[in-house]
């Protein structure tokens, strides 16, 4: 273990981490200080505690957020019957179909519209519509760098 990975456990603090008795990482002079420090000390002390314990969420995160700004610039096509994706729930195929969106983006901001559906939706069009076309030339001009990953 290292320290990042023993302050990424709910029972134990920078402090505890700075006031250990036994073992290569003592430094009570440290655990004092940062006890006795300012506010923006404090401050800083915490926020390393909050990134080491939420590390993980962090990263999920930053990957559905990677995930969603895909979607973005996924296209629908103009046609797509969507009373025809029985996967999906009737309010939802009622609600596509009123509203039409262009990209699987639009269609997540739906009112009523659960990430769910567009797991559905998605699942539909690759399936179904994309069988032989490629995603890239489905995609609403997507920058060079983005389309690569």
């Amino acid at each position: 273990y290292n320290l990042a990975d023993l302050l990424r456990r709910p029972d134990v603090n920078y402090a505890g981490l700075m006031s250990l008795e036994e073992g290569k990482y003592a430094n009570p002079e440290l655990a004092a200080e940062a006890a006795a420090s300012d506010d923006l000390t404090q401050s800083v002390i915490e926020q390393i505690e909050i990134t080491a314990k939420y590390a993980g969420y962090i990263t999920l995160q930053k990957e559905e957020v990677e995930r969603a700004s895909h979607y973005e610039h996924l296209k629908i096509p103009a046609d797509l019957d969507y009373m025809q994706v029985t996967a999906l729930g009737f309010e939802a195929r009622q609600r596509l179909d009123k509203h039409r969106p262009e990209t699987l983006g639009l269609a997540s901001r739906m009112s009523g519209i659960t990430p769910a559906t567009i797991s559905l939706l998605l699942v539909h069009l690759k399936k179904n519509i994309w069988k032989e076309a490629k995603v890239e030339a489905l995609t609403a001009s997507v920058p060079a760098e983005q389309a690569a990953s």
